[in-house]
């Protein structure tokens, strides 16, 4: 198992740590700063997930007027780390 420390752009949260195992299921998903309570519901849902179902869920994902969101950074990381 690894652990990925990702920095996000563009959003209200800054980092985000998680472990990915050989498979590409994801676990112990951790974010630095944003929304608090919202966060730690996005890591408990998808705890024990693959990248790939986790990426289908969120990627595109926006925040308001921003691009992107704290699911959207999430969807990328993990496909950035399953690579």
């Amino acid at each position: 198992m690894r652990h990925i420390t990702y920095e996000t752009e563009g959003t209200c949260s800054v980092l985000i740590d998680f472990d990915i195992d050989d498979d590409n299921t994801i676990h112990n998903i951790e974010y630095t700063g944003g929304c608090n309570g919202n966060l730690k519901a996005i890591s408990r849902a998808v705890e024990g997930k693959t990248a790939d179902e986790i990426y289908d869920l969120f990627h595109g994902i926006t925040c308001g007027y921003k691009p992107t969101s704290c699911s959207d950074q999430l969807a990328n990381a993990v496909m950035e780390a399953a690579k």
